[in-house]
């Protein structure tokens, strides 16, 4: 039996690699998403088999757990709207996060099972897990806009290293001293405390990246608590996910020519905000005919869509101004930057959904030398990621991140639901630029009356 739930545990490691290697690709995300929770599934039903844990469990409490879970996890992805997609990622990480340091906490219980390798592991794997846990919970705050700033308390910086330092001494006297149990409540309550001081003073602009940095640190956890275990399923997808999330993070940072230094211990504040230089010039609005008009005469298009397209769900509509705008001869590409939206990929998914081709959408390194070719360059809901001040302005907070350059283009339309700065708390400079001009409204309603224009013209 023993050798057969180990071939099952391999064959669910095999299809894990297989559905993340298809992940890579957008033509294949779906089907390996798909092969990636069968074998979830399949390790799930194998785990029952497993002498490992006979007399040791409540087969009751572990189906009802699994039913309200996939009732709850089945009900929440139909549900959720794709723009609320970072959100789920958030929440679904800390209760991974949450899993493991609970299987941390059961094994620091029973002590006398363990060596000290696998204690030492096990608390590892607790802090860890708990602060992913704690820490996830605070993003998914911030991408709901439940916390709509950042959070600094005084000395936060010597808060953190109390907390962790604190929560180190715990550990160590748990690792060589087993049977103080009782020290074991306060550890876990230090780091999850860890977990919220650390995430509150971040920025909704650096949150992507927080999400993708504690999806890697609940994979290391989940990889320590399979040694601890002696499960080999556990130590693969934790070791996998610990390294893509950790691959994926330092992307996202290069991204955003920071390094994950200054974003996770010197956030954006008041102070650094206001050292920006301010922006000079008058935002000058168009009217909707005159855009038609400008775009149906265009010989070559460029849109950029951000998180607001996201919000006002304006993606079928842009899809619909691109075939139109095709219908008419006229070249029509994609520009999106590394971290536009909320996660990596986000906008390319919403144009996939809204049947954009893929051969149409060109990354920043790309499609920046085309915008000086450009006769339009559209920008709907994108804010930060095409803001100049980050290439000519020293002074500014988000200075040197690689932006869009689509102030190049021979004009430039932003649509826009009003004058609010984007999440890094920046005026943008683009907006006043001379050959620049500003649609303002609710996205899905001016790209609908765009296309009826365009259709009349």
């Amino acid at each position: 039996m023993n050798n057969i739930i180990e071939l099952i545990y391999l064959a669910t490691t095999l299809l894990l690699l297989l559905g993340l290697k298809k992940m890579s690709s957008p033509k294949t995300a779906m089907s390996g998403i798909i092969l990636a929770g069968w074998g979830m599934l399949l390790a799930i039903l194998v785990t029952f088999f497993s002498p490992t844990i006979h007399g040791y469990v409540n087969y009751e409490l572990m189906i009802a757990a699994i039913v309200l879970g996939t009732v709850f996890a089945w009900y929440s992805g139909k549900k959720v709207k794709m723009i609320q997609i970072p959100q789920m990622i958030a929440l679904y990480n800390g209760m991974g996060g949450g899993a493991a340091s609970a299987i941390a906490l059961l094994e620091l219980m029973n002590y006398q099972h363990t060596s000290v390798v696998l204690r030492g592991l096990g608390l590892l794997g607790a802090i860890i897990g708990a602060t992913s846990f704690s820490g996830s919970i605070i993003a998914f705050a911030k991408l709901q806009d439940i916390i709509k700033r950042e959070i600094v308390l005084p000395f936060h910086q010597f808060i953190n290293a109390a907390l962790l330092l604190s929560a180190i001494c715990f550990a160590v006297i748990l690792l060589f001293y087993p049977t103080a149990t009782f020290l074991i409540l306060p550890f876990f309550v230090v780091t999850i405390v860890l977990g919220l001081t650390f995430t509150l003073p971040i920025g909704g602009s650096n949150m992507p990246i927080v999400i993708s940095l504690f999806n890697a640190m609940t994979g290391l956890a989940v990889g320590f608590n399979g040694f601890v275990l002696n499960n080999p399923a556990l130590i693969v997808a934790g070791i996998v996910v610990g390294a893509s999330g950790t691959l994926l993070t330092q992307l996202m940072a290069k991204a955003m020519n920071k390094s994950i230094f200054s974003i996770l211990f010197a956030p954006i504040t008041k102070s650094q905000a206001n050292a920006e230089v301010s922006t000079t010039g008058t935002m000058k609005s168009i009217e909707i005919d005159d855009t038609a008009i400008m775009m149906a005469y265009a010989n070559k298009v460029i849109i950029s869509p951000g998180y607001g397209m996201a919000v006002a769900q304006a993606q079928h509509k842009i899809s619909e101004l691109a075939s139109q705008l095709e219908q008419r001869g006229i070249s029509v590409k994609f520009a999106i930057h590394p971290v536009a939206g909320r996660m990596p990929g986000h906008m390319n998914v919403l144009l996939a959904e809204a049947g954009v081709s893929y051969d149409k959408i060109f990354d920043l390194e790309e499609i920046n030398p085309e915008f000086s070719h450009a006769d339009v360059a559209l920008v709907i809901g994108a804010n930060d990621v095409v803001n100049p001040a980050a290439m000519n302005e020293p002074n500014s907070p988000i200075y040197g991140m690689p932006v869009l350059n689509v102030g190049a283009a021979k004009n430039v339309l932003v649509i826009k639901r009003g004058q609010g700065k984007g999440f890094s708390g920046v005026e943008n400079s683009l907006f006043t630029m001379d050959n620049v001009h500003m649609l303002y409204g609710d996205g899905m309603n001016v790209v609908n009356r765009l296309v009826q224009v365009i259709k009349s013209l």
